[in-house]
């Protein structure tokens, strides 16, 4: 489990960001478009309502310029009908006395700025004045602001529009479209801008509100989706090229470990048939050197035992010959300066899913200080770091899963470098600790025992040791001891 979160933690921590940045963005643009249109809806609404109220403006100065017919006549009575939202206008003679100090106030402002003049009344109910003074009458009309509103240009529908679109003045509010409170979490998008007319000064503010809920969700959840599905691609084509070359590099491993072991058991064979092959010379020469004290049938004795000293010469040179056939080439002429915190992270990799397999986390920690550079031939370090963890992992297989512990560690000891590879498994019988690198000598059901033999003579090829010894309070522990490298020399 540590180990699978280890090795996908950075997709699931890439999914995350890539998520999270893509929504946020999906978001941002989303109520940024939200807040466009509600500002354009705003400016719209704006200039409708100016449009509306200027419009006022115009029909009281054109009743202040036209004279009253002869007889009396009243047109202004016929405004309602040209104007429904005008709901009466009313004709005050010069001379007469209102019936309202504020509408005596009004006019008397009206005449001093020249233009018409708000007269207040019931604007939270949707009810105001207006008033002109002029020569030789004043002009009062009563306007509707809900008939005043232009619905058939208007840029919003207002029963469904969250937008709250209300007319200030004096304090008193004019509900034009009620829309959604603005209050609560979320964004909040405000427009407040004053009508153009002077004389109708009232401030047009919009609100809107956008909630969480109004967020682009599935927008987001598919982008989100996006992301998983070119990531997990991307991670299924890692795992797949990893797993390529961890295939490719085990084979390599495996094809330069026969070839070893072949090496190993030809070395084997020479030093087993070397030793009957002297015997014989041995007693051959001797019964030469009798049959030589021997009167009876001496040219013949001696012929024999020579041709039997030849072909035991030749039995001996032929083994000879095939084991410098076969043998390993010269590590000590191949070494080169090697990191060994490298060769055992390669070898990590190479043995992952065996380490997966048995659940099993390799402790590290201790490796983790400046690299420490050995004179190694790179293929053979790597088939002795990969030899002594498979061994260690396969020696954990009689110890429960949750207790499997294996421990590397990587240090400096005099002019060697030290790599200790120890684990909790069943351990090394006292018998079988000396004769543990011995040619054909394993513990293990139907082992060759060549593995470790071969990993000593890689190391002393080297110029190196491996060692191994007990654990406290039980396992194994190998340790392989090779020259550092000159200090200088590359990595």
């Amino acid at each position: 489990m540590r180990q699978w979160l280890r090795t996908q933690g950075g997709w699931w921590l890439a999914w995350l960001l890539l998520t999270g940045a893509g929504a946020a963005w999906i978001a941002y643009a989303q109520i940024q478009q939200l807040h466009e249109d509600f500002d354009v809806n705003g400016r719209i609404a704006h200039r409708l309502m100016s449009q509306q109220v200027v419009q006022y403006d115009a029909v009281l100065a054109t009743l202040a310029l036209l004279e009253p017919a002869a007889g009396g006549g009243q047109p202004e009575r016929r405004l309602p009908s040209v104007y429904p939202s005008i709901l009466g206008v009313q004709r005050h003679a010069g001379g007469q006395a209102w019936p309202a100090p504020s509408l005596a106030n009004a006019e008397a402002r009206s005449r001093e700025l020249h233009r018409p003049e708000y007269v207040a009344d019931d604007f939270a109910a949707g009810r105001y004045r207006l008033l002109i003074a002029a020569v030789p009458a004043s002009y009062l009309v009563d306007i509707d602001l809900a008939a005043t509103v232009p619905w058939r240009d208007w840029p919003m529908d207002p029963k469904t529009s969250p937008v709250r679109v209300v007319l200030e003045k004096d304090g008193q509010q004019f509900v034009v479209q009620p829309g959604q409170s603005a209050s609560g979490d979320g964004w909040r998008f405000t427009f407040r801008k004053v009508l153009a007319s002077e004389s109708q000064a009232f401030e047009l503010v919009a609100e809107r509100r956008v909630s969480w809920f109004e967020l682009p969700w599935g927008a987001m959840a598919g982008w989100a989706l996006a992301v998983g599905l070119v990531l997990g691609g991307a991670f299924m084509l890692q795992r797949q090229r990893i797993a390529r070359r961890r295939a490719e590099d085990l084979l390599r491993l495996g094809q330069v470990s026969r070839l070893n072991a072949l090496g190993e058991l030809a070395a084997g064979m020479a030093h087993e048939l070397n030793q009957p092959l002297t015997a014989v010379l041995a007693n051959t020469q001797a019964a030469r050197r009798l049959l030589d004290d021997d009167p009876p049938e001496l040219d013949t004795a001696r012929a024999a035992m020579r041709q039997a000293a030849d072909q035991a010469w030749r039995a001996a040179e032929v083994v000879g010959r095939l084991r410098r056939v076969i043998e390993r080439p010269d590590r000590q002429a191949q070494v080169r300066p090697v990191a060994l915190q490298e060769a055992v992270r390669d070898a990590l990799h190479l043995l992952a899913p065996e380490f997966d397999k048995r659940d099993v986390a390799p402790s590290t920690g201790d490796a983790a200080h400046s690299p420490v550079v050995v004179l190694a031939e790179p293929v053979a370090l790597e088939q002795i770091v990969h030899n002594l963890l498979m061994n260690a992992l396969q020696a954990l297989d009689d110890t429960p899963a949750g207790e499997r512990r294996l421990r590397i560690v990587i240090e400096r000891e005099a002019a060697h470098g030290v790599l200790l590879i120890e684990d909790n498994g069943r351990g090394i019988a006292p018998d079988d600790l000396p004769r543990l690198f011995e040619p054909f000598f394993s513990t293990r059901e139907g082992g060759l025992g060549l593995g470790l033999s071969l990993c000593e003579t890689l190391a002393v090829g080297m110029g190196g040791t491996l060692a191994a010894a007990h654990a406290a309070p039980r396992g194994a522990r190998f340790t392989l001891r090779l020259p550092l490298a000159p200090l200088g020399g590359p990595a």
